[in-house]
């Protein structure tokens, strides 16, 4: 077995040869040792090569490839395969292929076109993985095993017959009998009661809006097979293959949620996930940041492996514009500000065919001597000098809670406005928080939460009593915590908490919300203080000595919109529309204050500042220019990236990067 790379933050990407003819091959392993490649995920989408028939393997040519890669020094992320059928399997067995919410079969021709409760797939998947384990454990080339890839990125929800049998077995599971089921999914309502397990239906469509608990419990069966079939792999290559770390890669995107992803953390021996910049973002990288800063607390604040980003196009946007000189660099390092400790990219060569062939790659369409490759080049060498930070953490006094769980119950049918989506908040506190360079963890809010100065609860609609109790006790306790409108309003069944919202946060807040007042696309509320509210507003009830900002016009004039409430040497802070962008800015800026935090290094607008420490006390500061100017930043040390000395001053030209080792 080979070690990760120690020495050098790890650097490559996925690989796949069998697009290309032998010949190229040799050609590819000179141009990854000029790139400074150190790592490859191999044979993600290879079953239909290493198993061509039923329990026919060839694997002589990822022995070959597998060889070169070790004689080359580059660590293999070895995938097992499994992530899409062969066309074979799926005509030999068709009930596996997945059934969309109409009823309508998925058929093969893209990817993962496979049932994920089907017992079938998963016997043949795990017998392609015993076979690759036993044959490449001992390989000198192999450093990781990579399980399948991006769980349930297209075949989940499936609402086929297996599915519903499945999802039956895990409702007992849940539930001791139907009468606590049938409580816990408010079946009274709408004549929906059982009486017979096998009457229990996946949530297909129906007349009208489904029931929202079925509905809830639907994600968490899903997410909950996938875990299972995913510990199956590794419970596999953990007996045939001991010793080699096995992760599979998340897609921590904030616009992702199929998969409760702080369950899964767990069961990786290290997190990986992809990450791709999505242009429907205001801010596309406002959102990298974001997830980035995700990942790390799905992590529990420990480094984490960036599998896959793009060089430049993706090709799944209507419109895929070719990322600017320098961001190709700037994305990735961006990453690695906020705790990656390797760089992956999809892929290694550009596809002349298939669906990805204008997906961008470390090797383009315009081959090695291309612009786009000499970044590639100039990334890897600094990949090179940046070993020296591997394992050093990102640290933040700042919490932004973030539950997936929450997020399905707010995303449910018939809530009171559809215009609330459950990261809006969240990303647009931790997006104001990055501009005043202030780095924020994303938690769950079981995460201990005792080291933290400053707390935000955005838009926690769904929430345990022992985790509101945990919110709680964190003003007691000396922090400033800050909840937003549409947060405790229901308990893990989605059961409206009674009494006047904010329930669960009620008497920590001393705020009682009778009536919520949604906004209407494109209308705003006005406070007195100037500031405008936009997507939600609420009737809200609290002493005057707690308001700290009142609505000033419409039905809500006089009544509070932000307060703040003393709880011993902390307080808790009440938000009751989502402010305008300067407005929430200031607000941010009072806790932060009350909460002594202080921001990573003083920079102008569009200069991102983060901090990674290590534990023998070195400290590095990354510095990314998103702006068309130049910018000097003080500091003092070695920048990494330009690898000379910094005395005082570091000047970022127009889109530059800095990574200073601070004196």
């Amino acid at each position: 077995m080979r070690a990760w790379p120690s020495t050098r933050l790890a650097f490559g990407g996925d690989y796949n040869p069998e697009q290309w003819p032998r010949a190229t091959w040799p050609e590819d392993i000179v141009l990854m040792r000029e790139a400074g490649v150190s790592f490859v995920t191999l044979g993600v989408f290879s079953w239909s090569w290493l198993e061509p028939a039923k329990g026919e393997y060839q694997t002589d040519w990822l022995d070959e490839i597998m060889d070169l890669l070790g004689d080359a020094g580059i660590a293999v992320d070895l995938a097992t395969g499994t992530a899409t059928p062969p066309p074979w399997f799926s005509s030999a067995f068709p009930q596996t292929l997945p059934v969309d919410r109409d009823g309508h079969t998925l058929w093969p021709g893209s990817r993962q076109a496979w049932c994920p409760s089907s017992e079938v797939y998963r016997e043949h998947a795990l017998a392609l993985t015993a076979h690759l384990a036993s044959r490449y454990r001992d390989h000198p080339a192999l450093a990781l095993w990579h399980v399948s890839n991006e769980y349930a990125c297209h075949n989940l929800p499936c609402y086929c017959d297996t599915c519903a049998g499945a999802f039956r077995r895990w409702a007992r599971s849940r539930y001791p009998d139907l009468d606590a089921l049938n409580e816990a999914w408010g079946t009274a309502f709408w004549s929906q009661r059982y009486t017979e397990w096998e009457q229990i239906l996946p949530p297909r469509r129906t007349t009208a809006f489904a029931n929202p608990t079925q509905q809830l419990d639907y994600a968490r069966f899903g997410s909950d097979t996938l875990l299972d079939f995913y510990r199956a792999e590794k419970a596999v290559l953990n007996e045939l293959s001991p010793g080699v770390p096995v992760t599979t890669n998340f897609m921590t995107m904030s616009h992702f949620r199929h998969l409760d992803y702080h369950q899964w953390a767990a069961d990786q021996d290290v997190v990986s996930t992809d990450h791709y910049v999505v242009d429907v973002f205001e801010d596309p990288r406002a959102e990298l940041a974001f997830s980035a800063d995700l990942t790390r607390g799905i992590a529990g604040g420990r480094p984490w492996l960036l599998m896959e980003h793009s060089t430049s196009a993706v090709n799944w946007q209507p419109v895929n514009r070719a990322k600017d000189r320098g961001q190709t660099i700037r994305d990735s390092l961006a990453h690695v500000a906020r705790g990656a400790d390797a760089i992956g990219f999809f892929q290694w060569r550009q596809s002349r065919s298939g669906s990805e062939k204008f997906h961008s790659a470390l090797v383009p369409h315009a081959g090695p001597d291309s612009e786009r490759f000499r970044e590639v080049c100039e990334l890897g060498a600094i990949a090179g000098r940046l070993g020296e930070l591997l394992g050093s953490r990102v640290e933040s006094r700042v919490a932004l809670l973030w539950d997936y769980q929450a997020g399905w119950a707010a995303s449910g049918p018939a809530m009171p406005s559809a215009l609330l989506e459950y990261s809006l908040t969240a990303r647009t506190v931790h997006g104001l928080l990055r501009r005043r360079g202030v780095t924020a963890d994303l938690v769950h809010p079981g995460h201990d939460l005792s080291g933290y100065a400053v707390i935000v609860v955005p838009t926690l609609y769904l929430v345990s009593d022992a985790h509101a109790d945990a919110i709680a006790a964190a003003p007691a306790a000396g922090a400033q915590v800050l909840v937003t409108f549409f947060s405790g309003i229901s308990d893990e069944d989605d059961h409206v908490r009674l009494g006047g919202y904010p329930g669960a946060f009620r008497d920590l807040l001393g705020v009682r919300v009778e009536e919520f007042f949604p906004l209407r696309a494109g209308e705003s509320v006005g406070l007195e203080s100037g500031a405008r509210g936009r997507i939600w507003s609420e009737d809200v009830r609290a002493p005057d000595e707690s308001v700290r900002q009142r609505y000033a016009e419409g039905p809500l004039s006089g009544r509070p919109a932000v307060t703040r409430r003393e709880v011993e040497t902390g307080a808790a802070w009440y938000l009751s529309t989502l402010l305008d962008d300067d407005a929430l800015d200031a607000l941010l800026g009072e806790l932060l204050e009350d909460g002594r935090v202080e921001p990573v290094a003083e920079a102008p607008d569009g200069v991102e500042c983060v901090r990674r420490s290590g534990d023998d006390g070195r400290s590095w500061l990354f510095l990314l220019n998103h702006t068309h100017a130049e910018h000097e930043i003080a500091a003092v040390g070695h920048d990494l990236v330009a690898d000379a000395r910094v005395e005082g001053t570091v000047v970022l030209r127009p889109g530059g990067v800095a990574v200073v080792r601070e004196d």
